[in-house]
């Protein structure tokens, strides 16, 4: 019988069946599909040539040149901030506190150390550096206390345990003195739906006692958005305070709060091209964080960041939006700053004096899901909401989605702080990490092809993402929590959760591991009625292919029915194969290519394939 061309057109379809999906693709990891076909997605390498750890969930990763053309890269965690320049990784975490006169609790034999210090504000897992220590408290050498300590367990408001490096030879109390440099509270890398029994970390309280709604729970994970003023870094903590990195005190310098700039905001942004500081879902009295109106916008005066209080002579103001019970994020586009709320999309363009900003609702009923939820493509804006995509391109439209349903009905809601999307302009492509239902921790994405209109699933966990522009490669972050690597300066007491930042489309290995690959195709058959097909041979169709890869033939005989291999299954595909011989029987048959070698690479083209008839028996 002659050869059949098998045509598989582009894109994940798990909205239909298996067999409903026939004449495509229904399923695949670390796929891609470009000019209409399936092909194994890049691989990555670590950014620093020796990989750096870096302490916390990363929830942003931001690069910029700066005004020599030097290049800057900022990486936001959980925990901690740090900014790359000069080949060098430094730790930018702002200082909330420096106080004196810290004494110390020591036990003989113990590394224990309870800290005294009244009205310390510190929380579980800050962090916290002494210095001019005295007194060699407990026997303990004051150089091994003047270093970076991650508080362990607060006991009191006046008191908090740390690990020193070496033991205690006696027991004392209130010995020694220090000076104590507290960099801001950290936040959560889990979201909590509720405070109540059994909310917070293992360990923060005694069984059965309810969790109070203190600043050592946090709500929301925490989450960075950082934006540039000239070339200096404007960092913004979601739902907290505005900083400001200034490049030209060198990255041994740390950021600092923007004075007069609202204490607590949703988020923030530079306008372009008249450079206002926007604060969204900010203070109605700037510095009074209990006065935060999650609907209200502040922007400061033109080219002045530290300037917020309207005046007559100066283009700062404010405007609260309606439509929606609080700002999530905003996104520069085209002509304007489209900012969203959890239910609305509204438009907020320059107008210059005396109103400076206009402002105009654009749609309906299609918030966005999280802070890191919404992209721009060249003028056109991409956005997950809690149950779809939209796209806005001057008018809001909802994406055809092939995969909306798999990803809807498995992704936890309560985790949607963390979502995070990412631009792949070499690919032109938009992908969307998510937590799956079961996870607490990004670990499924979601790829758009806007050019294709195509869409893809997979398993890669990222937790941030920048596309190429400073750095000729896409950079994305992945986090364990269970890490315990050694990090980029030494903290004594420092607990698991560790990330490290790779090179994205770089080679075709997982940092020098191999990459398992797949895409299955949905079941086919020969024709309408009730007939057994028979596959007896098939000729392969593979483009820069490197190393083997394997072909299963899955075969039922029901649509609902188990699927069985065939016979000879499995398949493999070596570059230099030219045919294959089957005999692979049943009523429909599935295609599923794979590959999991080293080095390995391929892009699949169009398979042509010997089927004919063949009876029931």
């Amino acid at each position: 019988m002659a050869l059949l061309r098998l045509f598989l057109k582009p894109g994940i379809d798990k909205q239909n069946t298996e067999y409903g999906a026939e004449g495509g693709w229904i399923d695949g990891d670390y796929v891609r599909f470009r000019y209409g076909l399936p092909e194994k997605l890049g691989g990555w390498t670590s950014f620093d040539e020796t990989p750096v750890y870096f302490v916390g969930l990363p929830s942003e990763i931001f690069t910029w040149n700066g005004l020599g053309g030097s290049p800057y890269a900022a990486l936001g965690t959980s925990r901690k901030v740090y900014v790359f320049y000069g080949g060098a990784w430094a730790d930018i975490t702002p200082i909330r506190d420096t106080t004196t006169g810290v004494t110390f609790d020591t036990t003989s034999g113990s590394t224990d150390v309870v800290v005294n210090e009244t009205a310390h504000g510190a929380v579980k897992g800050d962090f916290v550096t002494y210095s001019n220590v005295t007194g060699d408290p407990g026997g303990i050498p004051n150089a091994d206390l003047e270093n970076e300590f991650e508080i362990l367990e607060v006991l009191t408001t006046n008191t908090y345990r740390i690990a020193s490096p070496t033991a205690a030879s006696s027991t004392a109390s209130a010995a020694g003195t220090a000076d104590a440099e507290y960099q801001i509270n950290v936040g959560s890398d889990v979201s909590y739906f509720d405070f109540g029994w059994g909310t917070g970390t293992w360990g923060l309280s005694t069984w059965g006692t309810p969790r109070p709604p203190s600043a050592s729970v946090s709500l929301f994970s925490r989450v960075w958005q950082f934006d540039n003023f000239g070339e200096d870094l404007i960092l913004q903590l979601v739902d907290g305070g505005i900083y400001r990195w200034d490049t030209s005190a060198g990255i041994g310098t740390r950021a600092v709060a923007i004075p007069n700039a609202p204490t607590k905001s949703k988020y923030a942004l530079v306008s372009t091209p008249d450079r206002h500081l926007v604060c969204f879902g900010t203070e109605s009295t700037i510095g009074t964080p209990s006065s935060q109106d999650p609907m209200f916008v502040r922007f400061s005066n033109q080219e002045d960041i530290e300037s917020f209080v309207a005046t007559a002579t100066n283009t700062a103001g404010g405007q609260r939006l309606t439509d929606g019970n609080e700002i999530i994020t905003a996104l520069r586009s085209r002509g304007q700053i489209l900012i969203w709320t959890d239910t609305s999309l509204h438009g907020m363009q320059y107008l210059g004096p005396p109103y400076t900003f206009g402002f105009q609702q654009l749609g309906a009923n299609c918030g966005c899901i999280g802070p890191h939820a919404s992209a721009d493509v060249n003028g056109v804006a991409y956005w997950m909401s809690k149950d779809a995509f939209y796209v806005f391109d001057g008018t809001v439209k909802k994406l055809s989605c092939t995969v909306q349903d798999y990803v809807f009905k498995d992704i936890n809601v309560t985790q949607a702080q963390k979502v995070h999307v990412g631009i792949n302009t070499q690919f032109n492509e938009v992908t969307w990490w998510y937590c799956s239902f079961t996870s607490d921790y990004l670990d499924r994405f979601v790829t758009y092809n806007y050019l294709e209109n195509v869409w893809s699933t997979g398993t890669m966990a990222r937790t941030a993402w920048t596309d190429i522009g400073t750095y000729e490669n896409p950079l994305a972050t992945a986090y364990n929590p269970d890490g315990t690597e050694a990090t980029l300066s030494t903290i004594y007491g420092l607990t698991p959760g560790r990330a490290v930042l790779y090179y994205q489309e770089s080679g075709v290995n997982a940092d020098g591991s191999p990459i398992t690959a797949f895409i299955k195709s949905g079941y086919f058959d020969i024709g309408d009625g009730d007939q057994m097909l028979l596959m007896s041979r098939f000729i392969p169709d593979f483009k820069d292919q490197v190393g083997n890869l394997t072909i299963h033939l899955l075969l039922r005989p029901f649509p609902q029915a188990s699927a069985s291999p065939s016979s000879l299954d499995p398949y493999v595909i070596a570059p230099n194969t030219q045919k294959v011989d089957t005999r692979a029987r049943g009523r429909q048959i599935s295609l599923r290519i794979e590959s999991s070698d080293v080095d390995s690479n391929w892009r699949f083209g169009t398979m042509r394939v010997d089927i004919k008839p063949d009876g029931l028996r």
